[in-house]
């Protein structure tokens, strides 16, 4: 590394992560092809089982809420009662957010055109799904599938892209003191870097926590951990904002007129059933599926394990398998794993398959991953991560700080600028990388 023999040096042993040189067509192959086909009954279907399940959780509250009360039910304090009104729509709440988050998960499919084999089936259920949930569903469509067209590309990719050392502000790295893979570093710089972006358990928890309630909502209006080449206060809802083209103009006005419906469909329902009905039938939900979204799309996307490039080492398989599947709320129990799954239609489960071709619909999701993974085993790459759930967003949160300048194969470093992964090839053509790499 260059440092003095005087200086203490801290060196961490790292994961190899492989970078894949696989081709599209050698991933597309491996899956069968039965898997690529759409069905607007089939799909509709899961439309209607997610609005039976929402139904039969309002009723059942609502029938238990009913007998919360003296004349019904006996408990030891009268402070119980609304203790236990609070729990049951609070219970509510979570699980009608958790199988909203499905209704939102299909729209999201329709704007991938994996609804149905029609355009206008596709654009026309995306729409009213995802205005009746808040989002202007052409804007977010088209960035997203530039998001696609260049995940993990560090200049490309439109959300959850990583800070720079330079952005954040940070000393420039000095190679006398600091591997640039994040091996090793001296005591001295790990102190400075700890004292400019460090967090206390207490400020990581709640660094978390706002990310996941105002991280989606704030995405939206003013592109925050968006691309940061887009000019301050960059919006989805402003039809000229420089993420969209001069012909996309009317499909963002749409997008907003859409949101404004349903922002004067919340006025009026407060107007008629009051705050608090409106609030803990249906707001308290949506929160609920804000958080999900960007739960499950935060830890896709981001991990010491995964990879972020430049535009030398850019590919689109390597940006589609630059992201990790994760079996949602399992660290919790089996039982809440399949509940996580089957609610939010495998979404977290399958997402690298859905980053190779996001037209194959969900239902056809589980089959066609299992088919790419082990094409994917052959290739030496597992991107199966860690469950997903609040455990694993606060331990990735505090990981995952910011990445180097230089270099054009870049792993996230932490607090004290060490990286949990290096990069490696797994062949002779390996191109130039920017720094140095491993070869397997």
């Amino acid at each position: 590394m260059g440092a003095s023999s005087t200086q203490d040096v801290t060196t961490v042993k790292q994961n190899v992560v492989v970078i894949p040189d696989l081709t599209i067509k050698d991933l597309l192959s491996a899956i069968p092809a039965h898997c690529f086909k759409r069905s607007a009954l089939r799909s509709s279907l899961y439309i209607a089982w997610d609005a039976v399940v929402i139904t039969g959780l309002y009723k059942g509250a609502t029938f238990l809420d009913s007998f919360i009360n003296p004349q019904q039910l006996s408990l030891p304090s009268p402070y119980l009662y609304p203790v236990a009104r609070v729990s049951l729509w609070a219970l509510y709440g979570f699980w009608t957010g958790l199988f909203a988050t499905g209704l939102w998960v299909i729209a999201h499919e329709c704007g991938h055109q994996a609804f149905s084999e029609s355009k206008f089936i596709n654009n026309s259920v995306g729409w009213v799904l995802h205005s009746a949930l808040g989002v202007p569903y052409h804007s977010w469509r088209i960035t997203h599938a530039k998001h696609h067209a260049s995940t993990g590309h560090l200049t490309q990719d439109q959300v959850f892209v990583p800070k720079t050392r330079s952005q954040l502000g940070l000393p420039a790295l000095d190679p006398t003191k600091e591997d640039i893979l994040g091996s090793s570093v001296t005591e001295e710089v790990k102190k400075e870097l700890w004292e400019a972006i460090g967090d206390s358990p207490i400020g990581a928890t709640l660094g978390a926590a706002s990310y996941l309630l105002a991280g989606w909502p704030a995405y939206l209006i003013r592109n925050a951990s968006g691309q940061k080449r887009y000019p301050k206060g960059t919006s989805h809802f402003a039809p000229k904002a420089v993420m969209f083209a001069p012909h996309q103009y009317g499909s963002i006005v749409l997008s907003d007129i859409g949101v404004l419906l349903w922002l004067a469909g919340v006025g009026a329902s407060i107007y008629s059933f009051g705050f608090s009905n409106v609030f803990r039938l249906y707001l308290v939900p949506y929160l609920w599926v804000n958080h999900w979204l960007v739960l499950i799309t935060f830890l896709q996307h981001t991990d010491p394990l995964l990879p972020h490039y430049r535009a030398p080492e850019f590919t689109f398989p390597r940006g589609a398998l630059a992201t990790l599947d994760r079996k949602l709320l399992a660290d919790l129990g089996p039982i809440m794993g399949w509940i996580g799954a089957h609610a939010t239609h495998g979404i977290s489960e399958t997402h690298v398959l859905h980053h190779v071709s996001s037209k194959i619909p969900h239902y056809n999701a589980w089959e066609a991953a299992a088919a790419l993974r082990k094409r994917l085993d052959q290739a030496g790459l597992k991107l199966q991560g860690a469950p997903g759930g609040w455990k694993e967003v606060y331990r990735v949160y505090k990981e995952c700080k910011f990445v180097e300048d230089e270099g054009n194969i870049l792993f996230y470093k932490n607090a004290h600028g060490l990286a949990a992964t290096r990069p490696a090839y797994n062949d002779d053509n390996a191109s130039d990388s920017g720094v140095e790499v491993d070869k397997l």
